[in-house]
């Protein structure tokens, strides 16, 4: 063979090796608005990462609790970033499933994220997971239905407020429904909830000892108002209900009130989504009267690597782009400010164009600033956390109690029975994990 031929061959040998190896990263995330607006936009960083194709698995938030926790505990390996919260991030960091984000980029300011955020996805001075948003809790209503009905809605109100709010401006008879609570059963479904409402009535899920309190008239108080509401004012199938059902149904203008998640107001005010989106008035977590405190709510939506990837470096590029001052720049160019992911960075917050676009801005960083994690009730509790209790435990109890409760809601247990109930299997799980001796 002649030099010629042997050089053609070694030309057409190179040009079918890729110029770079290739990294395919899978992606477990929340099935809600802002990580589907992500996936969206993730052209952004494929254009700049080449050499990194993303695989997304996105599922419904229970699912994906279920799944992630399955695959990290057991080292699976099958994902390289998961979504998980502010409750599993310092469990799983002291476990070692996580890896500590120690090589993000210099220019991206971890400094910069809000402080409540930062510190509870922080161990030993280690940031393990990146914010993607964060939040608290709030009261978002229909100023309309308040104005017709003539009921006032203060920006401090109590339950009694609330709860009178919503009887004046049910009116079934045309598919309006005074209040949309979450009734889905789970820990990070109805339990969330009711555990910040708890703690606005003055309840605690564990005395000092580790007892649970389910047999005290707090958590009574609690859930008789709850119960009650969302089956004289709340929509039909309520005990199905969790945070992105009741967003469809107040988006669609069949709820006055709806008290959740304080991301929800990025979607309520969005025209191009929300039929009443020019009618929504805010305000603070409700309390209970003579009770100081406005129910605990700290969550945050994060990225975190698994430590059983093989592609740390990868995930970690992902990871710095997702929740980057650039990402919030890129999600206000294509979508507006208002869509900009929120509670993660102080900068959004000081920044003029998110302020006149989001409305709700100023009581968002209130409502996530006064969140005291250390002490979620009045009373001294051996736990920390604020809509959830910070134990390994907390993710099996907080969901079967879930489910007493959401039978409470439609109508198949009575209120003493699950009470009992919730008493009886915490006392018993706990007894069994060694808190109760």
């Amino acid at each position: 063979m002649n030099l010629r031929v042997l050089l053609g061959a070694s030309v057409i040998c190179a040009l079918s090796v890729p110029a770079f190896a290739e990294t395919t990263l899978t992606i477990a995330t929340v099935n809600n608005g802002d990580m589907i607006r992500m996936q969206k936009l993730t052209s952004d960083f494929t254009a700049k990462h080449p050499d990194i194709k993303l695989n997304w698995v996105t599922l419904e938030e229970n699912i994906l609790r279920q799944r992630v926790t399955t695959d990290i505990a057991t080292k699976g390996g099958q994902y390289d970033v998961v979504t998980i919260g502010n409750y599993e991030v310092p469990i799983w960091a002291k476990q070692n499933w996580l890896l500590p984000l120690d090589n993000m980029p210099a220019d991206y300011d971890a400094k910069d994220i809000l402080p409540a955020v930062s510190k509870a996805l922080t161990v030993n001075n280690k940031l393990y997971a990146a914010p993607f948003y964060g939040e608290s809790a709030m009261v978002m209503y229909r100023t309309d239905l308040a104005k017709k009905a003539g009921v006032n809605i203060p920006e401090q109100p109590t339950w009694t407020q609330i709860f009178t709010a919503a009887k004046a401006m049910t009116d079934k008879s045309n598919g309006v429904y005074g209040i949309c609570l979450r009734g889905k059963a789970g820990w990070g479904e109805n339990i969330a909830f009711l555990t910040a409402m708890a703690n606005s009535y003055g309840a605690a899920w564990f005395d000092m000892n580790w007892k649970p309190e389910f047999d005290k008239p707090e958590w009574k108080a609690a859930l008789t108002d709850y119960v009650s509401a969302l089956t004289k004012y709340g929509p039909p199938g309520a005990s199905s209900n969790g945070f992105n059902e009741n967003l469809a149904l107040f988006q669609q203008g069949k709820c006055g009130i709806w008290i959740d998640s304080t991301v929800g107001a990025g979607f309520v005010t969005d025209p191009k989504e929300s039929k009443v989106a020019d009618n929504v008035g805010f305000a603070q977590f409700p309390n209970k009267e003579g009770v100081n405190n406005h129910g605990n709510w700290l969550w945050s939506w994060n990225l975190a690597i698994p430590a059983s990837t093989k592609k740390a470096k990868a995930a970690t590029e992902f990871v710095a782009w997702a929740t980057s001052k650039e990402y919030t720049d890129l999600v206000a160019k294509q979508q507006g400010w208002r869509a900009a992911p929120p509670g993660t960075r102080t900068s959004l917050y000081n920044n003029a164009n998110y302020q006149k676009a989001a409305p709700f801005a100023k009581l968002t960083l209130q409502s996530i600033d006064a969140v005291t994690p250390d002490q979620p009730s009045v009373q001294k509790t051996p736990y920390t956390g604020s809509q959830f209790v910070s134990i390994p435990e907390f993710q099996a109890i907080g969901t079967a109690v879930g489910q007493q409760f959401s039978a409470a809601v439609a109508g198949q247990l009575k209120l003493d029975q699950v009470l009992q109930s919730a008493q009886s299997l915490t006392t018993r799980e706990m007894t069994k994990a060694g808190y109760i001796k």
